[in-house]
């Protein structure tokens, strides 16, 4: 059976109204739009000042190597006058190194001069004849002490050698041995012909002897004399009875003057060695 044609319902009235052209979607892409651009000017203006404040860790293996700071200027040049001062200072410093150079070097040479003439003086001394022109040298390199002075009034007469006097000295020692047995104002004749007798003929002990009479201490005495010992010998010779040492008074006045331009020519040569060793040497 057939059915009856059915005819299709009219439209919905609806459905011929406009449609909008901004709808919902369109309003939160804009907004969103908005804020992104806002967030951009917010980074661009506050993002360099909080990295700022971040440290910074090691940085990773194979990472580049930040750039090394730039080095520091150079300091500024002195000023000119700075300049030319520096220079002058250290000519002057060697000018003062070189003064005191010299002035070590004079001294020295000076020293070793006077210690060349005290040697002179103590060589000439031991002959018997004058040494003034060797005090003279002395004097003119060495100041002035006790000892050159002494050797000064010395100088023109001088002294007999160690060696004439002991060649000397027996004749005068059998005087002396005589003269200590001179018998007193009250001795009796006898005595007076033994003493006379005694001085033809005078026996004397030598060497080494015993004792305090006068043939010991003229013994003792003439061996010290031989040996060169002046100083011991004297005092020695201090023991003596008046006449015995009356009758050495010659003999003593020489052997004294020696025995002084001995110590005194001696001290001389000590003092300008020390002298000499005590200065320091160049460039130590």
């Amino acid at each position: 059976m057939t059915q009856p044609d059915v005819q299709d319902s009219p439209p919905d009235p609806a459905g011929y109204r406009p449609r909008r052209l901004l709808g919902v979607g369109f309003w939160a892409m804009l907004a969103f739009a908005l804020l992104c651009v806002l967030a951009g000017i917010a980074i661009a203006d506050f993002g360099p000042k909080l990295l700022a404040n971040v440290t910074v860790g090691p940085a990773p293996a194979g990472a580049p190597a930040p750039a090394e700071p730039a080095a520091a200027p150079p300091p500024p040049a002195p000023p000119p006058e700075d300049q030319a001062r520096a220079p002058l200072a250290d000519v002057s410093r060697l000018d003062a190194r070189v003064a005191a150079l010299e002035a070590g070097e004079q001294r020295t040479a000076q020293a070793a001069a006077a210690a060349l003439a005290a040697a002179a003086v103590v060589e000439v001394t031991q002959t018997s004849g004058p040494f003034t022109e060797e005090i003279a040298s002395l004097r003119a390199v060495s100041a002035p002490s006790a000892e050159l002075n002494a050797l000064a009034h010395l100088a023109e007469a001088g002294a007999p050698s160690r060696a004439a006097l002991a060649a000397s000295f027996p004749d005068y020692a059998a005087r002396a041995a005589s003269a200590a047995q001179a018998p007193g104002d009250h001795a009796d004749l006898g005595a007076r012909i033994v003493y006379a007798l005694s001085r033809v003929v005078t026996l004397r002990r030598v060497g080494e002897v015993p004792g305090g009479d006068a043939d010991a201490v003229l013994a003792r005495a003439e061996r010290l004399v031989d040996d060169g010992d002046l100083d011991r010998a004297l005092r020695l010779l201090d023991k003596l009875p008046p006449g015995a040492r009356e009758a050495l008074a010659p003999w003593r006045v020489r052997a004294e003057r020696r025995a002084e331009i001995d110590r005194n020519a001696q001290a001389l040569r000590v003092r300008a060695l020390e002298t000499l060793t005590a200065l320091p040497r160049a460039g130590a």
